[in-house]
């Protein structure tokens, strides 16, 4: 089952509310690519939601995109994704799994930071193509990183330099 929200979009699986996931939409917005990735893991089981950290922009144009993008407060960002957690926890209060994290690119930096802010409640963290903070010491996460070969917006030092903050950090992790 999916419901519009008016700051994010929320998919329940048919059959229980399952464990829970947070989706970081890419700077283009929450657009259906993400909103159908979300439909798909609710079909797994999941109960996801993804917050529209752009409050209804959309863009396919890369010049908005980084404009929006730009545009994004941080402080905002974290106070939005505070409600994503709470509104999770109200749909699945009972679960003593902790959340998993899915970001893509601006979602993958905001992913890896809110592990750092909010370490009691993120177990997981997944990014496509983003990186992030360089100081993992506050995280209790395991990471799954998946990135380009050649990525002009996330330049493979900028993975290097998340590689050596998670073994620094001393957090599991795999990049592929």
């Amino acid at each position: 089952m999916s419901n519009n929200l008016t700051d994010g979009y929320l998919a329940t699986p048919k059959e229980s509310n399952g464990e829970k996931v947070l989706v970081l939409h890419a700077w283009w917005g929450l657009n259906q690519t993400i909103r159908t990735y979300c439909d798909k893991l609710a079909q797994e089981g999941f109960t996801v939601y993804a917050p529209d950290l752009y409050h209804g922009k959309l863009t396919e144009e890369i010049v908005t995109a980084e404009i929006y993008s730009n545009e994004l407060s941080l402080d905002q960002a974290r106070i939005d994704l505070e409600h994503a957690i709470n509104l999770l926890d109200d749909h699945v209060p009972h679960s003593n799994e902790g959340i998993s994290v899915i970001g893509f690119s601006l979602g993958a930096f905001l992913a890896l930071d809110l592990s750092n802010n909010r370490p009691e409640k993120i177990s997981k963290v997944v990014v496509y193509y983003g990186t992030g903070p360089d100081d993992y010491t506050h995280a209790k996460a395991s990471y799954l990183g998946h990135f380009a070969e050649f990525d002009m917006f996330e330049p493979q030092a900028n993975v290097d330099e998340l590689e050596t903050a998670l073994k620094k950090s001393n957090r599991p992790y795999a990049f592929y």
